[in-house]
C-alpha cells in the first residue's frame, strides 16, 4: 500500500534510512525490544535459581517483563485452560511483545507504527493461520481434516467450501482489523495535533494508548480462539 514519505527517527540512522519507513521502524523497535529482554534477563543468567525467585524491591526491566509474562500466562490459562498455557506461551507472548510495542510507537513523535502497514499485520495474521493448522494437525493427525467435512460425510460437498472460506477469512479479518484501527488512530492523532498542537495531544495520546492495548488484546484473543478450536476434541 502506498504512503507518502514520512520523516522519522530512522531517517537519521545509517543503514536504516535506505529502507522503507515502516520496515526501518519495525527493525529499530525490534532491536529496542531485544535489548530490553537481554537487559531484563541478565540477572537470570548470573544468579542462582533460588535468588531469581525473589523479586527486586524496586522497579526494573526484569520485574516489568516478569509481570507481563505472568499476565499472558494467566490470560492463556483462563481462555484455553491451564494445561495449554505453556504450549502456547511462546506464540501468544511473541505476538504481545511484537504487536503492543509497535502499536505504542505511534504515540511517540518521530515514529511510524509498523502496524500502520498491511505488510506487518498480514505477516502476523498469516503466522497465526499457519500455526493454527500446525497445532490442529499435531493434536489430531489426519482426523483434523474431519472438521472441514462437517458432522456427516454426505454434507462434505457443502461444508468443505464453507469451511475453507471461513478459515481463509481469518487472516484477512485479523490483518485488516489491526491495520485499520491503528492507521485510523494514527491519522486522527496526526490531524488533531496539526490543528491544535498545544491542547489536543494529551487526550489524543490517552485515546491512542487505549487503542494500542485493545487492538493487541483483540488480536491475541481471536488467535487463542482459533488455536483452541484447532486443538479441541469437542468437534
Amino acid at each position: 500500500m502506498h504512503h507518502d514519505p514520512i520523516i522519522t527517527f530512522v531517517g537519521l540512522i545509517p543503514g536504516l534510512n535506505h529502507l522503507p519507513v515502516y520496515t526501518a521502524n519495525a527493525i529499530l523497535i525490534s532491536l529496542i525490544i531485544i535489548i530490553m529482554v537481554l537487559v531484563g534477563t541478565a540477572k537470570l543468567r548470573k544468579g542462582s535459581p533460588e535468588d531469581n525467585l525473589i523479586p527486586e524491591g524496586k522497579f526494573s526491566i526484569q520485574n516489568l517483563l516478569e509481570t507481563m509474562v505472568e499476565m499472558i500466562v494467566k490470560l492463556i490459562s483462563d481462555t484455553m485452560g491451564a494445561e495449554k498455557a505453556r504450549d502456547f506461551l511462546f506464540i501468544i507472548g511473541s505476538l504481545v511483545f511484537f504487536i503492543l510495542p509497535f502499536n505504542l510507537s505511534g504515540l511517540i513523535p518521530g515514529f511510524a507504527p509498523p502496524t500502520d502497514n498491511l505488510n506487518t499485520t498480514v505477516a502476523c495474521a498469516l503466522s497465526v493461520f499457519a500455526l493454527t493448522h500446525y497445532f490442529g494437525w499435531k493434536e489430531h493427525g489426519a482426523k483434523y481434516l474431519r472438521q472441514f467435512t462437517g458432522p456427516f460425510l454426505w454434507l462434505a460437498p457443502l461444508m468443505i467450501p464453507i469451511e475453507i472460506i471461513g478459515h481463509l477469512a481469518r487472516p484477512l479479518s485479523l490483518s485488516l482489523r489491526l491495520f485499520g484501527n491503528i492507521m485510523g488512530d494514527h491519522l486522527v492523532a496526526s490531524i488533531f495535533v496539526m490543528l491544535a498542537p498545544l491542547v489536543v495531544p494529551i487526550p489524543i495520546a490517552f485515546l491512542g494508548l487505549f487503542v494500542a492495548f485493545v487492538q493487541t488484546f483483540v488480536f491475541i484473543l481471536l488467535s487463542m480462539a482459533y488455536f483452541s478450536g484447532a486443538v479441541s476434541h469437542d468437534h
